[in-house]
Formats: C-alpha cells, structure tokens, sequence
C-alpha cells in the first residue's frame, strides 16, 4: 500500500509541475469535475471517494508528502500528532476548507473552499489512519 501511495504522489508531482509553482488541473472550482477525473460520477459522495482518491484529486500533494516534510508537514506527521476520533477528524476537515497558518510554521495552508464537509472529512479519516505507520516526528 505505501508502495502504491508513494507511486501516486511521484506521479502526481510530476504532473503539476514538481513543486515550480504551478498547479494542476486539481484546482479547479469543479469538485465534481476533479471526483470524474479519478474514475467517479457526480453523484459520487465522500463513501464512494476514498480519502487518498480525494487527495490526489486535490493540489494536496503540492505541499504535503506521505512521510516526509515537505511545505508542509507529512501526513504520518500529522497523524502522529493527532489521535483518531470524529473531533479532530472535524477540525482537520475544517482546516482543509478554511486553511490556516501558525500551527506548523511560517508556511500557510491553502484554503480549498470547494470541497464539501464529507469529502474533507474523509481526507482528514485517511490522513489520521497513517498514524504510526513511519514517521513518529511530532
């Protein structure tokens, strides 16, 4: 499964230009368009979409890597930071839609304003389930 995971960040990273500054076609303001991209329908909801899929879909992997620091902190480290329950699964999802700053440094979290509560929830339910698996960085 890292494996895999890893596989998708190098290639999604090579797709959006490898950290130059410009995005992919992910930042559109069509959620519904980047949830087609990666093989579902527009009736696709958050229990259809994995949390993974959804990242992919999204320029998350500009600034985040699985186990590693990168703009931003890795997921395992994030996971790693905060226990797996619905609370912080709630506030990890509202700082993917609202962004934020201060918590982890200087660098900002981008907003992504578009995408709904479930979908950013289950992002936050993938990212919590890394806890553990490589990085115990705090």
């Amino acid at each position: 499964m890292k494996v895999f995971i890893f596989l998708i960040a190098i290639s999604l990273l090579a797709a959006c230009g490898a950290g130059t500054g410009e995005t992919s076609k992910s930042d559109s303001a069509n959620p519904t368009q980047d949830i087609q991209n990666i093989g579902g329908t527009g009736a696709d909801t958050a229990q259809n979409i994995s949390g993974s899929q959804l990242i992919a879909a999204n320029d998350c992997l500009t600034c985040h890597k699985i186990d590693q620091k990168s703009v931003g902190p890795s997921y395992t480290q994030i996971a790693n930071r905060y226990e797996d329950n619905q609370g912080n699964v709630e506030n990890l999802a509202d700082k993917i839609i609202k962004g934020g700053k201060g918590l982890w440094g200087n660098a900002a979290m981008t907003p992504h304003p578009n995408l709904s509560e479930p979908n950013a929830q289950e992002m936050a339910k993938y990212i919590l389930s890394l806890r553990n698996t490589s990085d115990t960085t705090k």
